[in-house]
């Protein structure tokens, strides 16, 4: 594993937008039957997601995050060295969807923008990042910022993936200080298995793939700009890989779950979450969960259960666990401190900007 430590950089914001339209997984009976609907929300603990108008973009999402952060935490935009956006779901081929945002936010031109293609292990990588260059630059403050509308690339008859995934957007300000705070970061990556989650088409390696959607292998109707995810093989990646890595990076940090006062997990189905929880002997009380309402976030279910579940403590300050793991296949932990006065409400929007249509 790729161990890193970063001192003096501190989580100061986080804010996170969901659309306003909320999905019931029962609102898929006549389409997959009672049964499969009754069983996909036994197993994975879904019971509803969000999601965005077919206008709203990731883009959209990111920035209204961001847009709600800046206002409530009156934030000198002139002082924003960094934004990175890490997201799968950009608005164009080219340019970076970050320098979109950093127009919007009408921030300076003294600003790296940085454009991330990851999904559910996206947060933590893109922590890494914008830690690391915060801590070797002269930048006093930056934005990460992720967001999915993972739903344009789901097949509708996919019932594997579209009643598991919501659309949603998160922003964290960073920013320098002389507090004493230290954040620990470990990663890995298997590019053997790219195609475990995968949208085939759509750039520039199957230029000509056809549009029409046409039954696969596993029965599912869809084509190749919808995403698929082999589902067997990530599942065995999540509950093998990602405790081994969590186990050793408690090892490495000297550290057992009752130094943490939660861990705050990617939220990819309730199964998976408790095999985690029993491998590495974490208490489930200490694994707050949002993907009943929400589903899976993505690279924003981190952040998301920070403002689900935290937003209304005062004055508290955590020592958390952070993990996180998807496509690439990529996977990292994190034990990181925040305090909850950080952590702003829940934003419920489904405004998009037209201008850049």
């Amino acid at each position: 594993m790729i161990l890193s430590k970063i001192n003096n950089i501190k989580i100061s914001g986080v804010s996170v937008a969901l659309p306003t339209t909320q999905i019931e997984s029962q609102s898929f009976y006549n389409q997959f039957g009672k049964d499969n609907v009754d069983k996909f929300i036994e197993m994975t603990g879904v019971k509803s997601v969000c999601r965005s108008v077919p206008e709203q973009t990731a883009s959209d999402l990111g920035y209204l995050s961001a847009k709600q952060l800046i206002n409530e935490r009156t934030i000198d935009v002139s002082e924003i060295g960094l934004l990175i956006f890490v997201s799968q779901k950009p608005d164009y081929r080219t340019p970076a969807s970050s320098y979109i945002i950093h127009e919007r936010l009408g921030l300076s031109e003294n600003c790296m923008c940085l454009d991330i293609n990851l999904a559910c292990s996206g947060f933590l990588f893109g922590l890494q990042t914008a830690m690391s260059l915060l801590n070797s630059s002269n930048a006093k403050k930056a934005l990460l910022i992720t967001a999915d509308t993972s739903v344009k690339t789901i097949s509708e008859h996919d019932r594997t993936m579209i009643m598991l995934f919501g659309d949603s957007g998160s922003t964290l300000l960073l920013e320098k200080t002389d507090e004493n705070i230290q954040t620990s970061f470990a990663v890995r990556s298997d590019g053997s298995r790219f195609k475990s989650i995968i949208t085939p088409a759509g750039a520039y390696r199957n230029l000509n793939a056809p549009v029409d959607s046409v039954s696969w292998s596993d029965g599912i109707i869809r084509s190749d700009y919808n995403t698929h995810m082999k589902g067997m093989e990530v599942f065995g990646f999540s509950i093998s890989d990602v405790p081994n890595l969590i186990a050793d990076f408690l090892q490495e940090r000297n550290k057992t779950p009752e130094n943490y006062d939660h861990f705050i997990l990617h939220q990819a189905n309730l199964y998976i979450l408790k095999q985690l929880s029993r491998k590495n002997k974490i208490p489930m009380s200490k694994i707050p969960i949002s993907l009943d309402r929400y589903g899976n976030n993505s690279s924003n279910s981190i952040p998301l259960v920070l403002a689900d579940h935290f937003s209304d403590t005062e004055d508290l300050t955590m020592n958390l666990f952070f993990s996180g793991f998807g496509a690439g296949l990529s996977w990292a932990c994190a034990d990181v401190e925040i305090n909850t006065n950080a952590i702003l409400p829940v934003l419920f929007t489904d405004e998009y900007d037209l201008r850049f249509n």
